[in-house]
């Protein structure tokens, strides 16, 4: 004998129960079990759109964009100080999959700043760190390292522009010496110069000149000399 099904005149309660805790949306603050809040928009249960989770137990707090449960595009992240219980700035910028990605800005907690492109959450691309010191960096970056072509200030108005390689002048480049009237062309390997031609640059107007000026270097091609150099080094590393 068929068995006959008659259609339910309505689902049961836990069915609309179920339908009313899914979170999709605009939502006003939930909290979990753990004492974090978010205050924001949702999609299936995960955090997207715009929103602000606050941390309770490091008093941490993140205000922009989500994306399925997770920081993504732009927003700010800030830190509670335990001193003034008060918010401080880390990072301002974009996001992507819960890492810093893109162009943004980083603050730390000794003053220095860095403002430039990240990737997976670490500097990589181009970018100008401004230390405590007072010297500043700009130019290109991998994996939280100088790397690539960039430029060096230093607080005395020294300052040296060429290669670098895991955070260390590498590669031809020039040092210049205001304060000497000196300019320094040569190659360098883990910060250290190998070769190079040093030469007067601006000593009339330096404040601190040598007593004696360098003499005359006679040579018919100095860039012959820094490229023979240059292919000596390539040679030795291949």
């Amino acid at each position: 004998m068929p068995v006959i099904k008659y259609p339910r005149l309505r689902d049961p309660l836990f069915y609309e129960w179920d339908r009313k805790a899914q979170k999709c949306g605009l939502r006003h603050t939930i909290y979990a079990v753990n004492g974090d809040q978010y205050t924001g928009e949702w999609l299936d249960n995960l955090k997207h759109g715009k929103g602000t989770q606050i941390w309770k137990s490091s008093g941490e707090i993140y205000s922009g964009d989500w994306k399925f449960g997770k920081r993504d595009g732009y927003g700010s992240y800030s830190v509670l100080d335990p001193a003034t219980k008060e918010y401080k700035r880390v990072y301002t910028g974009w996001w992507e999959n819960d890492r810093r990605s893109g162009r943004g800005t980083f603050f730390y907690p000794n003053g220095e700043r860095y403002e430039g492109e990240w990737s997976n959450g670490l500097r990589s691309g181009w970018g100008k760190m401004h230390y405590k010191d007072g010297s500043t960096y700009e130019g290109q970056w991998l994996m939280d390292q100088p790397n690539g072509q960039g430029l060096l200030q230093l607080p005395n108005g020294n300052r040296y522009n060429g290669g670098w390689k895991d955070g260390k002048k590498h590669g031809p480049g020039k040092f210049f010496y205001p304060d000497k009237g000196q300019l320094l062309e040569g190659i360098w390997v883990a910060d250290i110069p190998k070769c190079g031609v040093l030469v007067e640059f601006g000593r009339e107007n330096a404040p601190a000149p040598p007593e004696l000026p360098l003499p005359e270097i006679k040579l018919q091609d100095p860039a012959g000399v820094l490229a023979e150099a240059q292919a000596m080094f390539d040679d030795s590393h291949n």
